[in-house]
């Protein structure tokens, strides 16, 4: 009976240190981020373009009818000296308290991170506790920052969910982007042996027309949100952009692809079997024994034939081989001239360095110094590929075939 009492009396105690809701967040009181932005401009002060969300307005769509209605979000944007700075001086233009902790989207001009790099600025970002470390990092290619955050988006309601969905669309099907956090960035900026890379992503079309109301009110926009390749960083600064096939070698070394296109031509045609990699598994290893490493990457790829523009006899297991050596040509092509141009770069976005280290850590430690602009760009890289056909789709032969018949 006394063990009943004392354990009563320890539940009642224990109330008492039971915190209730002292710091609560009131909706009516929050100003919600969804995105941030930083440009730099001409005087050298920092430009930090902040995207709330107009809850009402996301919640029940777009409010009133005709020109009454109304954006889901609201951009303000503030200088200062500092990044921190300017995000105080954001706050005398709004009424309410900025809350970062559902903000999912950084994005960085192409211009700072030319001229002054990322490194100085993503301090302020991870200080804060209630910025989240999974925020997406991209860079504004062709463009501002803020004016990214400032176009309307169509189908998606809030900008900075648009950007994300085709960061992550893009790299599930093209292979030609990849959705970086800030987590990785600030990782690969403080590793030995490998740089950073980050998605870009471009605004296509009337910037300023983008801003109204009306470009989301009509079947074809005049302005789109679009993703724009990768941004090739060296110690913290951009040094090179790449396009289709070249930044879908970088993903594909790093082991990122998860479906892409692999386009051949056939028999003296262009453009004429298309070949969809459903999966593929890359693997880097270092082979360490002389002075300069030798770095093998292979890759095995798995697909189905999704395209022919000509006659090929898909049911002669000769053609397929043929086609499958073809495909292992192309394949090994693409990341061969990849690793050239960054090679050239002397940025190791690859990771190569720290394969070097995993194989043989008495090594790297006299490489890590030089590793970028000494050892990097004279690297033996062996690109091995193989690659193949698991299915040709709904049917074997093309109806072109039979037309010919």
């Amino acid at each position: 009976m006394n063990h009943k009492w004392i354990l009563l009396f320890l539940i009642m105690t224990s109330t008492v240190f039971i915190s209730g809701c002292w710091n609560q967040k009131e909706l009516n009181e929050l100003a919600i981020i969804s995105a941030m932005a930083i440009d730099k401009n001409e005087e050298g002060k920092y430009v930090k373009t902040i995207q709330l969300i107009n809850p009402g307005n996301v919640a029940g769509g777009l409010q009133g009818g005709g020109s009454g209605q109304s954006p889901t979000v609201t951009v303000y944007t503030a200088m200062g000296d500092s990044v921190l700075e300017a995000h105080f001086h954001a706050t005398s233009k709004i009424s309410r308290r900025l809350y970062h902790a559902h903000a999912n989207l950084i994005v960085i001009s192409e211009e700072l991170a030319k001229e002054e790099g990322i490194t100085d600025i993503l301090d302020a970002f991870e200080r804060d506790p209630e910025i989240r470390m999974t925020s997406r990092v991209v860079i504004a290619h062709h463009t501002k920052a803020g004016d990214l955050l400032k176009s309307l988006t169509a189908i998606d309601k809030i900008p900075a969910e648009k950007v994300n969905g085709t960061l992550q669309t893009t790299e599930r099907a093209r292979g030609e982007s990849m959705e970086v956090t800030l987590q990785d960035v600030i990782t690969t900026l403080t590793s030995a042996g490998k740089e950073t890379v980050i998605s870009g992503f471009s605004l296509k079309g009337d910037i300023q027309q983008g801003k109204k109301m009306e470009n989301i009110q009509q079947s074809e926009l005049d302005t789109t949100l679009e993703s724009d390749g990768l941004a090739i960083f060296k110690e913290g600064k951009l040094v090179d952009w790449y396009q289709g096939e070249m930044s879908r070698g970088v993903v594909w070394i790093l082991d990122k692809i998860q479906q892409t296109d692999v386009i051949l031509d056939w028999e003296g045609q262009k453009n004429t079997l298309t070949y969809n990699v459903l999966r593929q598994k890359t693997k880097v290893s270092a082979d360490t024994l002389n002075n300069l490493p030798v770095i093998t990457v292979r890759v095995r790829a798995e697909g189905d034939i999704r395209e022919v523009r000509s006659q090929i006899d898909l049911t002669d297991p000769y053609e397929i081989l043929d086609i499958e050596k073809e495909l292992e040509k192309e394949i090994k092509k693409q990341l061969e001239n990849t690793v050239i141009r960054t090679q050239q770069n002397k940025s190791d976005v690859f990771g190569f360095g720290e394969v070097v280290r995993r194989s043989d850590p008495e090594k790297w430690k006299k490489m890590k110094n030089d590793w970028d602009d000494t050892y990097f760009p004279n690297l033996k890289v062996n690109v091995k590929v193989e690659a193949f056909i698991r299915r040709s789709g709904n049917r074997t032969n093309s109806y072109l075939s039979d037309m010919k018949q």
